[in-house]
């Protein structure tokens, strides 16, 4: 019989702790989605996640489920415990009193304001703390690293494409180029973001609902957040976004029409006026504060072709899913995914970092960061 090894055992319960972080990515913002788990004689007694702002962190979940036999146990935990006092009071206060043993970490807090102090806290308490890596962790923490460090999203790029690189036909139409099991897979994107944007070209073509949907195609009870982006204020006021649950925001030009802005407004839509119109560029710059300063740490761009030129030529994609379907299209006057004004030479050209490709169904996604050639 084959029997585990100490270390085995130390990252198969790390490796649940992860697990147990994934399943609130999404229902934490802007507090990051930590998983804990507690061990005593090999024996879990204890686990959870981050529950929605407010309320309890996994830590104090996971030792309220095991109770005073957390005493001499192990913890693992997916982020260094929090020392300070926010919307509730520190972990390392409940961790010490409980009488843990032993406190596992995969990664420590990324705020400069207090990364390490958690568990110097535990150490000054007498509790061994030891890092344990885990496969995950990094990119569990991406959209929350960025966010605390700069204050703006971390942005994914998420489009779908045929083989020949054409987003649509020539017509506009583009329903649907993936198939079910990518599409599947994007409702889960949607449902780990806290904020959806496209460009209103993108509404006027497909007059898409932005949700997030389970498997019977019921929207879920969290939405993240519509965002729009219309120079001109064209957002239709019959568009089916305004007939699903959550909340939408245009973002348009102080020349647009006031009649049209004040019509979303009272049909309840958030519509914000910037300076930016047909004559002036987009201001991400001014964009991303915004969604910042509404507490978006991630951000899904789902397009269309100019929103993510754009976003491209500012520098400001942080990650991308690219779903490439087995179909040719054709087309000189076919949009691509990715417009605005692009690169005269390819050694200016984006790379992808650490590229993984993935059969989803029939079609292929590969996920990748962004960084410039050479």
């Amino acid at each position: 019989m084959l029997h585990s090894s100490p270390n085995d055992i130390l990252k198969t319960n790390m490796e649940k702790a992860v697990q147990l972080a994934n399943k609130a990515v999404g229902y934490t913002s802007p507090n990051p989605s930590v998983g804990a788990l507690i061990v005593k004689d090999g024996r879990v007694i204890g686990e959870g996640f981050t529950l929605p702002p407010g309320q309890h962190h996994a830590e104090i979940v996971a030792l309220r489920q095991a109770g005073t036999q957390a005493k001499g146990s192990e913890l693992y935990t997916t982020l260094e415990p929090c020392c300070t006092f926010g919307r509730t009071p520190p972990c390392t206060t409940a961790i010490i009193e409980a009488g843990i043993k032993t406190v596992y970490v995969a990664t420590i807090d990324p705020n400069p304001k207090v990364s390490g102090k958690g568990c110097e806290t535990l150490r000054d308490a007498g509790i061994s703390v030891i890092m344990l890596e885990a496969s995950g962790v990094t990119e569990l923490y991406e959209g929350f690293a960025k966010y605390i460090l700069q204050g703006i999203p971390f942005i994914t790029a998420k489009y779908a494409m045929s083989l020949d690189g054409k987003i649509a036909t020539a017509s506009g139409d583009s329903k649907w180029i993936t198939g079910v099991t990518s599409r599947l897979l994007v409702q889960e994107l949607r449902k780990k973001c806290d904020a959806i944007l496209v460009g209103i070209n993108t509404v006027l073509a497909d007059d898409p609902q932005l949700t997030c949907r389970d498997e019977s195609g019921s929207p879920l009870d969290r939405q993240p957040l519509r965002v729009v982006l219309d120079s001109k204020c064209r957002f239709p006021q019959n568009s089916r976004m305004l007939q699903e649950p959550g909340e939408t925001l245009v973002i348009t030009g102080r020349s647009a029409p006031k009649q049209s802005i004040n019509n979303l407004r009272n049909l309840g839509v958030c519509v914000i006026e910037s300076d930016s119109g047909s004559t002036v560029p987009l201001d991400w710059g001014m964009v991303l504060n915004l969604l910042g300063n509404k507490h978006i740490v991630n951000l899904l761009v789902e397009g269309g072709s100019h929103v993510l030129g754009t976003l491209f030529d500012g520098g400001f994609v942080d990650k991308v899913y690219a779903f490439i379907a087995p179909k040719i299209i054709g087309g000189e006057n076919s949009l691509s995914p990715v417009g605005g004004t692009g690169i005269d030479n390819m050694e200016l050209s984006w790379n992808l970092e650490t590229p993984r490709w993935e059969l989803i169904g029939q079609d292929w996604l590969i996920i990748g960061y962004p960084t410039r050639a050479g």
